[in-house]
């Protein structure tokens, strides 16, 4: 490690870096992938002590299904020209150094700082809801060929296929058809609904237009530092169509007590940034209910089956009512 960090380090600190001490703090880490926090102290060739935090991020190769190159996806978007079209106000951690061989990726990335998660209040999703749509709403006007030339991104379909996949699963789909089920007998017929008017959504939403979506748009993934979005993780990036990415913020890990003004919000500020820059006033409807239901219905039901504890049977459940009241 030793080698690769003094090189990241001389590249982030603009300065011949000769040695280091160093700690690491594991973020996050899992089968496929280790994010780990260093932080210390850099010795410089003209003797200074610079403190610092840099980030590596190590995936392993594995397969997503229907998109087998997710695992090496980040790598290639860093190696791309896609950095050149983010603005201050939307942005991704800085890579400065990257490697990749036939099995995993190393990315060694900027620390980003601010708030995330569950501490993100209603006008931070509206502020990123914003960002992302005058983010995306640039790129669709402006349509820079260079993007034409990133080869590894996940396709506009992604999204459907995933629902029918998930929709397939016997686990999920005859536990919300059977009358055994616990969960609240409208919410299951609130999928089954939509399962039977599936078609005509995709149809519809198959009509909007096509941008470039993060995919993985939810709290953990952002974070706000006045006013500004840093987005994580973007291993599964690719084109969608509009108002996709607002589907995760509402319904990934919802915020319960804020989630039917959270969504209103957002789709809102979300169609104010993307029309800085495209006239979508002849779209009445984005669909954006339609398809958490269809993302995320048969999602929380297999999270409610695989839930450990009553107290976490019932935040799935809370969360399904509430997609049902929007």
């Amino acid at each position: 490690m030793n080698e690769n960090l003094t090189h990241t380090l001389t590249k982030m600190l603009d300065t011949n870096i000769t040695h280091v001490d160093y700690e690491t703090e594991q973020l996050q880490g899992g089968t496929v992938g280790n994010v780990t926090l260093i932080k210390g102290m850099a010795y410089s060739s003209a003797g200074k002590e610079l403190p610092f935090k840099v980030v590596l991020k190590i995936t392993k190769k594995w397969e997503r299904y229907n998109d087998p190159d997710s695992w090496r996806r980040e790598y290639d978007l860093y190696a791309s020209c896609l950095g050149e079209f983010f603005t201050d106000e939307l942005n991704w951690p800085t890579c400065y150094h990257m490697e990749i061989t036939d099995n995993e990726t190393r990315l060694w990335l900027e620390y980003i700082d601010g708030i995330s998660g569950q501490d993100l209040t209603g006008e931070m999703y509206e502020r990123a809801s914003y960002e992302l749509g005058r983010f995306q709403g640039k790129l669709y006007a402006d349509t820079p060929p260079e993007l034409k030339t990133i080869t590894n991104l996940s396709e506009p379909e992604a999204m459907e296929k995933f629902y029918r996949h998930y929709k397939s699963w016997d686990i999920v789909y005859d536990y919300v058809h059977s009358d055994a089920s616990e969960i609240p007998k409208h919410l299951c017929e609130m999928i089954i609904s939509a399962d039977e008017n599936a078609d005509d959504v995709f149809r519809n939403v198959n009509n909007l237009p096509v941008v470039l979506c993060h995919r993985d748009f939810w709290i953990t993934n952002i974070f706000y530092n006045s006013g500004h979005i840093a987005l994580i993780d973007w291993d599964t990036t690719g084109w969608g169509y509009l108002g996709e990415d607002i589907t995760s913020l509402i319904a990934d890990e919802a915020d319960i007590d804020n989630m039917i003004e959270n969504y209103h919000r957002c789709v809102s500020a979300y169609r104010r940034g993307f029309s800085e820059y495209v006239d979508i006033s002849h779209i009445d409807n984005l669909y954006i209910k339609e398809r958490i239901v269809l993302h995320f219905g048969y999602r929380l039901v297999e999270w409610y089956l695989h839930a450990k504890t009553p107290k976490e049977k019932q935040f799935h459940v809370a969360t399904l009512q509430k997609i049902y009241e929007i």
